[in-house]
């Protein structure tokens, strides 16, 4: 494993031989850095390292803010392409749940991963708000064809960007928190052996 150091003040890890003069994160001079030793096993630190969970929020995102924004344009800019801006909100509509599912599975993955359970009271306030906010694309996607992708889309839309902003300020607080070691291992229930005389 690759020789890692830490910046002191923001806590920046990354690996020596590519620091540069500056930490890339705070702009500190590297004299601030320290030797760093990751305390979290291997495994867990791969698949954390896949960014599968930010990945996914981030595709969902986009279509949650893209579904507002483009109910917004097809009632001020009436002849702007009304047909692109159709197919897109169809497709925006359709696809948001489907997204949002993607999103609750990798995020089930990376909080087990990082807290070796789902059970912490913030986690289940998140995937709380992760059905809240699947309900709504659920709802959106049985409204909108039915009324045009009107009124009804654009509330749906809004309430589901208002719940997803907070789940990611709630998100932002976990970016940094892992649990050290590896995960823990099951104990397996010895069978009791008749005894025999």
């Amino acid at each position: 494993m690759k020789e890692l150091v830490r910046c002191r003040p923001c806590g920046y890890v990354m690996e020596a031989d590519k620091l540069g003069d500056v930490c890339p994160a705070c702009g500190m001079s590297r004299k601030v850095f320290e030797p760093y030793r990751e305390k979290v096993a291997l495994n867990r630190l791969r698949l954390l390292n896949l960014d599968l969970h930010p990945i996914a929020i981030h595709l969902s995102q986009t279509l949650v803010i893209t579904i507002p924004v483009f109910i917004i344009i097809s009632y001020m800019f009436v002849g702007f392409h009304p047909e692109l801006i159709i197919n897109i909100l169809q497709a925006a509509v359709f696809l948001f749940p489907f997204t949002l599912v993607l999103a609750m599975i990798t995020g089930m993955i990376d909080g087990f991963t990082r807290f070796k359970t789902l059970n912490t009271p913030l986690l289940k306030i998140k995937i709380l708000f992760s059905i809240i906010i699947l309900i709504l694309s659920v709802a959106m996607m049985v409204v909108g064809p039915k009324e045009g992708y009107g009124l009804w889309t654009f509330v749906l839309s809004v309430a589901s960007l208002v719940a997803g902003i907070q789940l990611g300020l709630w998100g932002k607080k976990l970016i940094n928190v892992i649990l050290p070691g590896s995960f823990p291992k099951r104990k397996r229930k010895d069978k009791k052996q008749p005894q025999t005389e």
